[in-house]
């Protein structure tokens, strides 16, 4: 009989423990392997927040920062850009498209944006996706706006709802004398589009027609009919995306805007912009691996407790063998290809648990977190993952394989009392 052959029925031979052992194998497996795909996927839709977009130009200031306040609504800008600097930079022959957008106010702590329409045709997530609507459509009105999903959902909004917008991020005071209706509700995409309330630039502007310095001028209230049939083109933006005809000319066009004499702007890569950006946030990637890694870990210490504490049981089976003319390196070996086998199903079954659970969990999760996670072949990391997880389950076997192997015939065939 060979020893794979003889380890395999020792297993089936005592297979509820056995089965107990690789189960926990299996799901610790199962757990490293969906972190590693959560790590993947987080990192991907951290990286495809705004995709198809080549530049975003702000007021000079740092990179990160202006990607914060402009993308991720974190934060304010340190100046904004005149309305005559957009309109130069628009009119260069390098670039295709650009759209602006404008912070300042918020509602109920959400913030607040003001750009034109085609932002909706313009801005891509999730490798060039389009914001789709999950009811109504985009403004058409001055005084429509556009809440994203996680607005809708934490507020009850639906479409045809008023809602009013805050004068500044933590204001108690209120444009309450021209409230806005939502024409739109974005569909989910996990980015801070979610969580943005959208207006026109015009809308944005007509709210501000009766305040000066950051108040309202007392007793003036100018009707939205009028404020309908004004000139309300904007004096400054907050920030712009930009795209360009030529990829050629990305380097080009953002030099020149740096180099800009009318005003210090700054244009940044929105990708080179992400990638600094995750540098600081990526600390929480180390410390999930590394908690998986201990759940392993733990899983195979206890495969190796469990063989060691059913060595006493096992004893008589062992004397049994050697009495039948197998070797000490033979029991010792026995043991081994027994912990690798346990270690090799868990790490199988941890697989086919894995993309069980991504086929089950991967549509709640893009709806709810914007999180999409690809069914896809293991890559070459997971595959060493699993080869070291296999390898360290023949390790874990030394301790109880070297006892063993020093457990004498004598020993063995001996009854305590």
């Amino acid at each position: 009989m060979s020893l794979l052959t003889l380890a395999f029925r020792s297993l089936l031979s005592r297979w509820i423990t056995v089965s107990l052992t690789v189960f926990a194998v299996a799901m610790s497996v199962a757990l490293f392997l969906a972190v590693e795909k959560v790590r993947i996927g987080a990192k991907a839709s951290f990286a495809d927040t705004i995709s198809d977009t080549d530049l975003i130009v702000g007021a000079r200031s740092g990179s990160v920062q202006l990607l914060l306040y402009s993308v991720f609504r974190i934060g304010n800008a340190t100046n904004n850009v005149t309305w005559q600097s957009y309109q130069d930079i628009a009119a260069r022959p390098e670039v295709d498209w650009i759209v602006p957008l404008s912070l300042g106010d918020s509602h109920r702590q959400f913030r607040v944006m003001g750009t034109t329409v085609e932002y909706f045709q313009r801005y891509k997530y999730r490798g060039g996706r389009s914001l789709a609507f999950a009811a109504g459509e985009r403004f058409d009105d001055m005084f429509d706006a556009v809440v994203g999903a996680d607005v809708a959902r934490e507020l009850g909004y639906q479409v045809g709802d008023p809602i009013i917008v805050s004068h500044g991020i933590a204001s108690f005071t209120e444009h309450d004398q021209l409230p806005f209706t939502i024409s739109g509700i974005l569909a989910k995409t996990g980015t801070p589009v979610d969580r943005t309330v959208t207006i026109s630039l015009e809308g944005l502007e007509a709210i501000h027609v009766d305040w000066r310095g950051g108040a309202k001028i007392p007793g003036q209230a100018t009707p939205a009919d009028t404020l309908r049939a004004m000139d309300l083109q904007p004096k400054a933006i907050t920030a712009a995306l930009i795209g360009v005809k030529s990829k050629l000319r990305v380097f080009q066009i953002q030099r020149a805007i740096n180099e800009y004499k009318e005003e210090p702007l700054l244009a940044i890569l929105p990708g080179v912009a992400l990638a600094e950006l995750w540098q600081i946030v990526g600390v929480a990637e180390t410390a999930l691996v590394g908690v998986s890694a201990l759940v392993v870990v733990t899983a195979l210490l206890g495969m190796a407790a469990m063989i060691f504490s059913g060595l006493n049981e096992r004893r008589r089976e062992m004397a049994i063998l050697r009495a039948m003319g197998a070797r000490p390196t033979t029991i010792m070996g026995l043991l081994m290809v027994e912990a690798t086998l346990m270690a090799v199903i868990g790490a199988l079954m941890g697989v086919v648990f894995l993309f069980i659970g991504l086929a089950i969990a991967r549509p709640y999760i893009d709806a709810e977190f914007g999180l999409y996670l690809p069914i896809a072949f293991l890559s070459s990391r997971e595959g060493w993952v699993l080869l070291a997880v296999i390898a360290a389950g023949a390790v874990t076997s030394l301790l109880p394989a070297w006892r063993a192997y020093r457990l004498s015939l004598a020993d063995g065939m001996t009854v305590k009392v």
